[in-house]
């Protein structure tokens, strides 16, 4: 008897997310027969134009206490069955996967089929500012004029209007603190520009093996549709894979890599004018995929930075240290008005155009992202319609946006990209936020009593409860914001990296980059 195995993947009811490798065993007496067959097969997956062919990986030896070079021990032989040829770099500095992706001449990006990190969150924004860093050209998030600083610099409004993201700096050691930036790190892979050698040797065409340059015309540009980044979890919360896979096994994100599972991720691009109020303005322009948080958020991370030797319970630790010294802080945020947000009663100001805050709208009822989603494949299709054909209620364009303000002391300010959820927060901060909507989430926390703030945070550990509901909660969906800090007393926190920041716009760019992922099943 002669017998082939086939490798594929099994299922189970229970966990229908979860994806476990099985193997099945086929023969047959006559060897031309099984020859036949192994070569129909093989044809068939080999017609397959979504599976990768090759692969940059980058590991983070110390991320999750150890757990990045184990599981990638672990699931390095399903590649090698897949026949996924991978260029394996074990991470030996903060900063080393963003260099070596940014170094990359697009010669030598095109040759990958994508980029995966065997890491945390942290890891991925590394990998995810390397590649958009210099080759994601949009404008700058939308601010109103009159707001802030903007009042009196007319070339920094022309500079909105018209700037470009490959003219931007990379932020450096001088004015942001980076966490991470011993060799004690943990998830975080802070941005630091170095001359160190990036040790990569990549077969290349390009004859000169030039980096690209920021004259270069580059031939890759995102949004695209054959790049994709993939993430094996390994990390403290690992909110990015829970979020678009539903679970954090190494195994189940390898398989989904394997088989070429895509779908469109919203990123959430960050432009620093300021560092402190005294800073001269100097645009400067990062990333996230999952979260962008000031204040209780950022001095959670800040803090963690002090008890690195704790591992992952660092985390619970600062957490409650921050909780217990209850600060807050004075600020002024205008976001843009959506057509899912209900009119607001009071005039707009007659200077900025924003409008006050002075009710709350409506919940609508809640439709969570899945696999096959609805609410983003309409959101896709409706951004490649003119306005007249739009008929997507939940993705309307607004001819003539306004642009709402919020003031006061808060506790924190935050804006989710994807739902984040984690094993702390099982259906995360923003339970229906979907992966590719164009939305952000903002989420205003006012000042208020120590014991309500305890109830509001204790929501998030259970599912089905309600933490947005609360009357110091301000829940906005929008697609830009605007915020200012007259103060420096805190961060920013960037999917776990610090950035240091007191005026910033933020605005969500719609499917700017793929996942090896198909999102969490029902």
């Amino acid at each position: 008897m002669h017998r082939f195995v086939i490798h594929g993947i099994t299922r189970t009811r229970k966990r229908p997310s979860t994806w476990v490798p099985c193997e099945y065993i086929f023969g047959h007496k006559d060897l031309k027969t099984c020859k036949n067959w192994f070569e129909r097969l093989m044809a068939c997956i080999n017609n397959e134009g979504n599976r990768p062919k090759n692969l940059m990986v980058f590991v983070h030896p110390l991320c999750g206490k150890g757990r990045g070079v184990r599981n990638w021990e672990t699931v390095a032989p399903l590649f090698d069955k897949a026949k996924i040829k991978t260029k394996v770099i074990v991470t030996e500095r903060a900063g080393h996967a963003y260099d070596t992706l940014a170094s990359l001449s697009d010669i030598e990006l095109k040759a990958l089929d994508g980029v995966v990190a065997v890491g945390g969150d942290g890891l991925f924004n590394e990998i995810l500012n390397g590649i958009l860093s210099s080759r994601y050209k949009a404008s700058y998030p939308p601010n109103p004029e009159g707001f802030g600083y903007f009042e009196s610099n007319e070339n920094y409004e022309e500079q909105i209007r018209n700037g470009l993201n490959c003219s931007v700096r990379t932020p450096d050691s001088a004015n942001t603190t980076f966490p991470g930036n011993s060799s004690n790190c943990d998830d975080h892979e802070p941005l630091l520009s170095t001359s160190q050698p990036t040790g990569l040797e990549i077969p290349s065409q390009n004859p000169s093996k030039e980096p690209c340059t920021g004259d270069q015309d580059h031939l890759v540009s995102f949004p695209n549709d054959w790049f994709r980044l993939g993430i094996i979890p390994s990390g403290s919360t690992d909110a990015i894979v829970l979020s678009t896979t539903g679970e954090r096994d190494p195994v189940t994100s390898a398989l989904l890599i394997i088989l070429g599972r895509r779908m469109s991720l919203d990123i959430a691009q960050v432009v620093r004018w300021k560092s402190s109020p005294t800073a001269e303005v100097l645009p400067t322009v990062r990333y996230a995929a999952s979260f962008a948080g000031y204040g209780f958020y950022g001095e959670v991370i800040r803090e963690s930075e002090n008890y690195r030797w704790m591992g992952p319970a660092r985390y619970d630790f600062s957490g409650t240290m921050v909780f217990l010294k209850h600060r807050s802080y004075e600020a002024k945020v205008a976001f843009l008005e959506t057509p899912n947000t209900n009119s607001l009663t009071a005039s707009a100001d007659d200077v900025t155009g924003a409008q006050p805050l002075q009710s709350r709208h409506k919940k609508s009822r809640k439709i969570i992202c899945r696999t096959n989603c609805f609410v983003c494949k309409e959101a896709s299709t409706s951004g490649q319609k003119s306005e007249d054909e739009i008929a997507d209620s939940s993705r309307k364009i607004c001819e003539n946006p306004k642009w709402v303000w919020s003031e006061g002391r808060f506790l924190s300010v935050g804006a989710a990209v994807i739902s984040c959820r984690n094993e702390r927060a099982p259906d995360g901060l923003v339970a229906d936020a979907h992966l590719s909507d164009g939305f952000l989430h903002l989420l205003l926390i006012r000042d208020c009593p120590l014991p309500l703030y305890l109830w509001h945070l204790t929501q998030f550990t259970k599912k089905g409860l309600d933490p947005l509901s609360f009357k110091f909660v301000e829940h906005h969906k929008t697609t830009a914001f605007t915020f200012i800090s007259s103060h420096d007393e805190s961060v920013w926190n960037l999917d776990g990296e610090i950035f240091q920041a007191c005026e910033v716009s933020v605005q969500a760019c719609r499917g700017l980059v793929n996942l090896f992922a198909s999102g969490p099943e029902v």
